[in-house]
């Protein structure tokens, strides 16, 4: 009985630790090795800052018919050019070339030991990619920060901005003018040195999705959860502070009614995200976020400006019902693309 029970008992103490193996979630590479994209990333390599750094992307090309239009991806702080999955399917399958890039300190690219980020910044090194790739004119799609990086990259490139779409971009006010606290970017690298796929999961399901969640989205807080434990744990997390910060201190809300190009806001209306929300006291709190409200507001302060709404919808309606978010998308596109 003894000799039997120790071939068992290895066995059966492996299996009662798998559970909590599985419950870790994968780590992946500083640059995000290990985890699987759609498309095939390249990386553009230049300098910056006098730093030699490497933007990665996807560059699709139209399936089918080409209408002669590019189309650049601009990913939000949580995302990757990764979570455009669908929308880079759809938009190609409707004959635009899309380039989906990971903007410096994000995902597949890379994460400087010291950067001063701005928009203008990551719009001049997003500009530098498309040049290299010989586009001249693109449309602009921005989700959350890649809102307000799209934003700042058409005011300062409006002659190469064809038109500007922005799915729920963040920035549509200006947090720290309403009272939200400031947080030193040392606060911000503690906090976010504690990132777990858990707190992750239970933030965006609160602030983006209303409570609700799919289990298509655990792939995504499984990409973040593991950029951020896996060996690069310290730049990830010193580069997220340093963006926070950006984000906090450069709105672009002042600057919307200086956009040349016909516009389109896509907005999830349950979406209530706001930078630094979680500090802020129950006065601000309760009057940040409102996105059924931001919408319309910025809408009449965007001269060229198409709203549409999904009632009901979170922070990613490109990826919470991505049939009825492009059916809205490329009827606009189709409206407004100028004729080549």
């Amino acid at each position: 009985m003894p000799l039997a029970r120790s071939r068992w008992l290895p066995s059966l103490l492996l299996t009662a630790a798998l559970p909590v193996i599985a419950a870790e979630g994968p780590e992946y590479g500083p640059e995000l090795q290990g985890f699987e994209y759609p498309y095939t990333v390249k990386h553009f390599a230049f300098e910056s800052q006098g730093k030699s750094l490497q933007m990665g992307y996807m560059d699709v090309a139209a399936h089918g018919k080409a209408n002669g239009h590019s189309i650049v991806l601009m990913h939000g702080k949580n995302f990757c050019g990764a979570t455009w999955d669908t929308s880079i399917k759809a938009l190609s399958d409707a004959g635009y070339r899309v380039i989906a890039p990971d903007q410096i300190g994000f995902c597949t690219s890379s994460k400087p030991d010291n950067y001063q980020y701005s928009f203008q910044q990551l719009a001049t090194n997003t500009q530098q990619l498309l040049k290299a790739l010989g586009i001249q004119k693109a449309t602009l799609l921005g989700h959350s920060t890649g809102g307000m990086l799209a934003t700042r990259y058409a005011l300062q490139y409006p002659e190469q901005v064809e038109q500007l779409a922005l799915v729920n971009p963040i920035g549509l006010e200006d947090w720290k003018a309403l009272g939200v606290p400031y947080r030193t970017v040392d606060q911000w690298h503690e906090r976010e040195l504690k990132l777990t796929a858990d707190g992750i999961r239970t933030y965006e399901r609160n602030t983006y999705y209303g409570g609700r969640w799919k289990p298509e989205f655990d792939r995504w807080v499984d990409m973040l959860a593991g950029l951020n434990k896996g060996p690069g744990h310290k730049q990830v997390a010193w580069n997220s502070a340093l963006i926070y910060d950006m984000i906090f201190t450069q709105p672009v809300y002042y600057e919307f009614k200086d956009l040349k190009m016909p516009t389109l806001l896509l907005i999830g209306t349950s979406d209530t995200t706001a930078i630094g929300s979680d500090i802020a006291s129950p006065e601000v709190k309760a009057k940040i976020g409102h996105y059924g409200v931001l919408g319309k507001q910025v809408a009449k302060l965007i001269p060229q400006s198409t709203l549409v709404e999904f009632p009901g919808m979170g922070h990613a309606p490109q990826m919470e019902e991505p049939e009825k978010f492009h059916q809205a998308l490329l009827a606009w596109l189709n409206k407004t693309n100028p004729v080549r």
